[in-house]
């Protein structure tokens, strides 16, 4: 048994603390209250969920890991896994809009300076104030060496020009964690993360892109035409960039991971439900084999995902290096979402395939899981990488 073995095989439960449980079960309301009676509409027609946002910020349920020293709670990955599985078992468009601003903000708490954080974060808790993290860019997804956007030092400032793709929030972020290239011939060793203040000269939401799924999540394109920033805003030293975007996606993929759990968790209920109450051939549909095993499936594949991401939170509030972990939870967890919610329309039938019943959407929600915040394929390289090449 191996060392991160041995520790994860002490100290731990799967009971919750009272404090967890009445956490999650405040995550659960909420979702059930004011955000599953807007999904379909706000998905619809693309609605940035602004008031459901609101309500969630003044009860706490965002922003949760910012520091006790700037106004947060300072919750654990943990407890954020209980919260994020609620909110994207309501709908993952509306879960993804409330949670996306801690990815916005996630590099200021891991490599923010004092003096960063006294500026930038207190905001966030105080004002409600939406933050968006821009790394991907038109031709640079994956390969993050394939940036663009410049950052040029002129004096105190640095001058950004170039363009971001798929920025989750962009249309409403108060300021934006931006990677730009400070030295071209270094690629991913020559990127720098700034702060990037959304009401700055020169930076444009160009376009509100129109997705098929998530579609209550505001994602847009950005550009940048000189855009003059103070040096002071650069997080950690130039070319530390590519680092601090790691971290800052190690901290966050189990959060993501457990939103698929939400979604498949949602579809695996409708299904399980309408399989008692579908008759056919004289009896409920789920009294049929080939419909019970489906239903048996969904039920084992949404426990195991669910513990990876629990692994995985559970390593990184223990302040361990869950790289491999956190691509585990993603990968399995963005697969088996979009398995369960394609299981689930077919249960359905042909009912499934139509918009008036709930697992149409879960199918379309489901598939950005697999895409957004690393695909299930660079997961698999991040594995394959951490297991046959493993840091000493």
């Amino acid at each position: 048994m191996s060392t991160i073995e041995e520790r994860t095989a002490r100290g731990v439960s799967f009971g919750l603390t009272e404090e967890q449980r009445a956490l999650r079960e405040l995550a659960h309301d909420f979702a059930e209250r004011e955000i599953r009676p807007k999904e379909h509409e706000y998905d619809e027609n693309s609605t940035h969920p602004a008031d459901v946002i609101a309500k969630a910020h003044e009860l706490g349920l965002m922003n949760v890991h910012i520091p006790e020293a700037y106004g947060g709670l300072e919750l654990g990955s943990f407890e954020g896994m209980l919260i994020g599985e609620e909110l994207a078992w309501g709908c993952s468009g509306i879960g993804s809009a409330i949670a996306a601003s801690g990815l916005g903000h996630g590099p200021v708490i891991l490599a923010g300076t004092g003096e960063q954080k006294r500026e930038w974060l207190p905001r966030v808790v105080e004002e409600g104030q939406l933050t968006s993290f821009a790394l991907t860019e038109p031709n640079a997804g994956s390969d993050v060496s394939g940036i663009q956007t410049t950052a040029v030092r002129d004096g105190d400032d640095y001058v950004l020009n170039g363009s971001k793709m798929f920025i989750t929030n962009a249309g409403y972020a108060s300021w934006f964690t931006v990677f730009a290239s400070t030295d071209k011939s270094k690629g991913h060793r020559g990127l720098s993360a700034f702060i990037v203040p959304g009401d700055v000269d020169g930076l444009v939401v160009d376009k509100h892109l129109d997705k098929m799924g998530q579609r209550s999540t505001d994602t847009s394109s950005l550009s940048f035409s000189d855009v003059r920033i103070p040096a002071v805003n650069r997080l950690g030293e130039e070319g530390e960039g590519f680092k601090i975007a790691m971290r800052t996606l190690d901290f966050t993929r189990p959060g993501t991971a457990i939103g698929a759990v939400g979604v498949a968790r949602a579809a695996f209920e409708y299904a399980a439900q309408y399989s008692k109450e579908r008759v056919q051939f004289g009896m409920p549909i789920a009294m049929n084999q080939g419909v019970n095993f489906l239903i048996a499936d969904m039920a084992t594949k949404i426990e195991a995902a669910r513990l990876l991401c629990w692994q995985a939170a559970w390593m990184i509030d223990q302040g361990m290096r869950a790289t491999l972990q956190s691509s585990y939870a993603k990968r399995f967890a963005a697969d088996m979402c979009m398995e369960v919610t394609t299981d689930a329309v077919q249960v359905f039938g042909g009912y499934g395939y139509m918009k008036e019943y709930p697992v149409e959407k879960l199918m379309r929600d489901a598939k950005l899981f697999q895409i957004y915040e690393g695909t299930s394929q660079i997961q698999r390289l991040v594995i394959a990488r951490e297991l046959l090449m493993p840091r000493a």
